[in-house]
């Protein structure tokens, strides 16, 4: 009798395991969950109203969103040319015009909406002033793996859309 009473227990046990998961490992995680870390810029495509294309200059950067709501992101082009003095603060114009342009930082906060996939950002700070308190700052995200995340920017204050895809750094 005890050994059919305890095989039955056991039946019984496995059979709520099945029908009722842990709710813990059957809930999908967050949007805000799945973006938390550092990304590694990996490429981008940017459109303007029409459609055309506006090309991009070669990348590097970051995008990192913490868990209290804050974020960093920076762009740096790749072929900037080196100071020729050597000297950080005596750049010749057309080497400071050529690093200027060729780089976008800008930290703040961030909210998610998970309903519509957006990000909202509230840059604080950034190496392009106009950003700083801009309307409307959003990220559509478009896919998010454990790997890969893809956004887009509907909006830049130049009017264009730019599409963003970064791997999960290591």
């Amino acid at each position: 009798m005890n050994r059919r009473y305890a095989l039955g227990l056991s039946a019984a046990a496995l059979i709520s395991v099945v029908v009722f998961p842990n709710k813990s490992s059957s809930q999908a995680k967050s949007l805000k969950d799945q973006l938390i870390g550092t990304w590694i810029y990996k490429s981008s495509k940017a459109t303007r109203e029409d459609g055309s294309a506006v090309e991009r200059p070669k990348l590097q950067g970051a995008v990192t969103y913490t868990a209290e709501g804050r974020f960093h992101f920076i762009t740096v082009r790749s072929d900037a040319p080196k100071y020729a003095s050597g000297d950080s603060a005596r750049p010749s114009p057309e080497e400071a015009m050529a690093i200027a342009s060729g780089v976008v930082a800008y930290t703040g906060t961030y909210t998610v909406d998970e309903s519509a996939k957006t990000i909202h950002v509230s840059i604080e700070t950034s190496s392009f002033p106009n950003l700083v308190g801009a309307p409307n700052q959003r990220r559509i995200v478009t896919s998010v793996t454990d790997d890969e995340l893809k956004f887009t920017n509907p909006r830049t204050p130049a009017g264009i859309t730019l599409e963003f895809v970064l791997e999960r750094a290591k």
